[in-house]
């Protein structure tokens, strides 16, 4: 006789009688948490599950439509970092040129305070310097064609700069103060006492002072009359009162100018006397 159920058979049974009997313990597990309140971990997983997959079809989806977007924009997005990269460029040109305009307000100052002690005076630019620093001279953007002329004194705001000592149509040269061959007569202007000032390449060296001066750092150092300039404009400051050798008849000083002479600009011509 033939058996009715085979081998497979049975074993697809016992399967399906498996699942039936997990189901039901399974359904029983859910009905007991669900009487006392809570959330049975079967529920905790299938949700978690769940939540991570639709995370994943979110991501995908965006990252899709991202890239999409990216690749329509792609020809705006060019043209706007051309035009950002252009603004970039006119602002840093536009903060150069504030820098630049702001670096020369002092000097600016520096020149209208002169220009109102010598009505008169030839505004100038400073336009070069003795490259080999063999000699103290710098030469400025006026010449003859404006009134410039040989011997003239030459000033800032501060005080004295020094005297034309080349003049050209377009261009004036102007030995400073402190070069080894300037000479100028000065006066202590504290008790009015003469002396001749010569430049020392650094500094000025106050000469032929009276015996009977009493110098003392900080005295101020003015012109006195010549052709040059006139008296009273400032030179500079004492730095050191030089001992006095025995049997001296006159004594000397040490003298700071007042005009930074290595940072100079602008200047002005004082008129011909």
């Amino acid at each position: 006789m033939v058996p009715i159920f085979t081998y497979r058979d049975e074993r697809k049974l016992f399967a399906v009688v498996g699942a039936v009997i997990v189901a039901a313990l399974l359904a029983l597990l859910q009905l007991d948490y669900a009487r006392n309140g809570r959330t049975s971990p079967i529920t905790v997983i299938v949700t978690s599950v769940t939540a991570f997959v639709q995370t994943a079809i979110a991501w995908v989806t965006g990252g899709v439509r991202g890239g999409v977007d990216t690749v329509v924009r792609t020809p705006g997005l060019a043209s706007e970092n051309a035009r950002l990269r252009a603004e970039n460029t006119l602002l840093r040109t536009r903060n150069d040129e504030l820098l630049e305009r702001l670096a020369r307000v002092p000097a600016a100052a520096d020149l209208a305070d002169a220009k109102f002690a010598h009505p008169d005076g030839i505004e100038a630019t400073v336009i070069g310097y003795d490259p080999e620093a063999a000699t103290h001279v710098l030469t400025i953007d006026r010449g003859a064609k404006d009134g410039v002329r040989r011997d003239a004194g030459v000033v800032t705001g501060a005080g004295v700069v020094g005297r034309i000592v080349e003049v050209a149509p377009l261009s004036s040269k102007v030995l400073v103060v402190t070069d080894a061959t300037s000479k100028l007569p000065a006066v202590v202007q504290r008790g009015r006492w003469w002396a001749i000032g010569v430049g020392t390449s650094t500094r000025v060296k106050l000469q032929y002072v009276s015996q009977d001066a009493k110098l003392r750092p900080g005295d101020r150092i003015v012109t006195g009359e010549g052709r040059s300039f006139h008296a009273g404009v400032l030179i500079g400051r004492i730095v050191q009162v030089e001992p006095v050798n025995a049997g001296a008849l006159d004594q000397s000083a040490i003298v700071q100018p007042a005009v930074d002479l290595s940072a100079l600009s602008r200047v002005l011509v004082l008129p011909q006397k």
